[in-house]
């Protein structure tokens, strides 16, 4: 994406002093499209089974995505090209692996998103089903993907994330938590049955496959060499400051409110919510929270349209590029460097409007429908979540291995604190992966 093409023109040198703060952007993105179903829903229902007693994952799940929100920027910056090619680089097993697993991602998660979004709709206007007013949001989000430009889509995603984060955390100011239950939840506790809630919120805070689209929406910003690096940093960390206080804020809001609701056998959950909040604080408070929740899961289905299929199309390019060619489906297309006659890239253009691009458009939206026909969202949101923690130790890995490799230059090599960080990382999901399906299937 080049500023042809998205309407805007592209930040070429860092930023200094306060001035770094308005060239944020790409992280809000990544924070709007992460904390979405997976956080709203997972996080409300695993408040209302127990309490505050998770609270420790939902903060473990914030400092760990930080790391791996950095290592996916810090790729991408010191090497000029995407995961997709590292990935491509280290063998088939990763492409491939990946290949299948955005196809079933797509597909699961396409009904995930749209009934996140049918939910408030139908709580705040009626008149259709949850799933009536799902498809409608999928078909609009295709339109708004389909025609959409960077700088329409970064304003438009910043507007929607101030307005779903001011929502969530005044409802929790509102509602008044016990500070004394909530010190509980940093005591590491793992309740029986709760495994499956902690991949949701380890798993599901702040994204899980959306994180790598993080470098295509720097690029698109103009973002490119380890000068960056600080700027990413900063842009990364207030994303991820601002994904912890809503996550938390939100758990303490199911776990005040619905404590002891069995929130994944229907979709009543939110309406309950919403009416408790109405009858205790007036109907303002219950739309308060209604808009917010619409916010929330607007961000994360217009960042997910846009951000897998931007990867989706990088995948389709980087399988079939001969080995040890590199990948430049974003860095030739950075503004003023594209080449006359190199074949090998694809133009600002084409990227957004190219099969792949689209293909995986239609795939996240209309497939995806034959499941909203469950009446579950409670319940897909949760069976995402699991899924998107089998995601997890693929990234964390291969983000270790490339991150201390020569293929990327000295400055962007990984510490000792990021390899601590992304190891921890690695092991964590690996033993929650393990656990769950023990539980499940032992």
């Amino acid at each position: 994406m080049n500023s042809s093409a998205t309407g805007t023109e592209p930040q070429l040198t860092p930023p200094t002093g306060k001035a770094r703060f308005r060239g944020l952007g790409p992280g809000l993105l990544a924070a709007a499209t992460g904390v979405g179903a997976g956080d709203l829903v997972a996080t409300m229902v695993a408040g209302a089974q127990y309490g505050t007693l998770l609270l420790w994952a939902a903060l473990i799940g914030t400092v760990l995505k930080l790391a791996l929100g950095e290592g996916v920027g810090r790729w991408h910056l010191a090497s000029g090209t995407t995961l997709l090619d590292g990935w491509r680089r280290l063998g088939r097993w990763a492409t491939g692996f990946f290949g299948v697993y955005i196809v079933i991602w797509g597909f699961v998660y396409g009904a995930t998103a749209m009934s996140a979004v049918g939910l408030p709709l139908n709580a705040l206007f009626g008149g259709l089903p949850v799933r009536g007013w799902a498809m409608i949001a999928g078909v609009l989000g295709l339109a708004l993907v389909w025609a959409q430009r960077y700088h329409f889509f970064e304003k438009f995603m910043t507007v929607l994330v101030l307005i779903k984060f001011a929502a969530v955390v005044s409802v929790a100011v509102l509602v008044t938590p016990d500070l004394g239950e909530l010190a509980k939840g940093l005591t590491f506790q793992l309740p029986a049955g709760s495994t499956v809630y902690v991949l949701g919120l380890i798993g599901g805070v702040g994204g899980t496959i959306t994180m790598a689209a993080y470098g295509y929406w720097m690029f698109a910003k103009g973002w490119k060499g380890t000068g960056w690096l600080s700027m990413m940093r900063l842009d990364n960390a207030v994303g991820y400051l601002m994904t912890g206080i809503f996550v938390v804020a939100m758990l303490i809001v199911g776990s005040t409110i619905l404590f002891g609701q069995k929130l994944t056998q229907s979709d009543s959950g939110l309406l309950i919510l919403g009416n408790e909040l109405g009858e205790r604080y007036g109907q303002w408070a219950r739309i308060l929270f209604l808009v917010g929740f619409l916010a929330v899961t607007t961000t994360s289905l217009l960042g997910v349209w846009n951000g897998v299929s931007l990867l989706f199309a990088d995948w389709t390019r980087a399988i079939r590029l001969p080995h040890g060619r590199r990948a430049e489906l974003v860095t030739a297309v950075v503004p003023g460097e594209e080449k006359a006659g190199d074949t090998a890239a694809y133009r600002a253009t084409s990227v957004e409007k190219s099969l792949p691009f689209r293909g995986y458009l239609l795939w996240l939206t209309f497939p995806p429908m034959f499941l909203l026909f469950l009446d579950k969202p409670f319940g897909l949101t949760l069976v995402y979540g699991v899924l998107g923690s089998v995601f997890m130790p693929f990234l964390a890995i291969t983000l270790m291995l490339l991150l201390n490799s020569t293929r990327v230059e000295r400055d962007g090599r990984s510490g000792w604190l990021s390899n601590s960080l992304l190891g921890a990382a690695s092991a964590l999901f690996l033993f929650l992966l393990i656990t769950d399906l023990v539980e499940r299937f032992g």
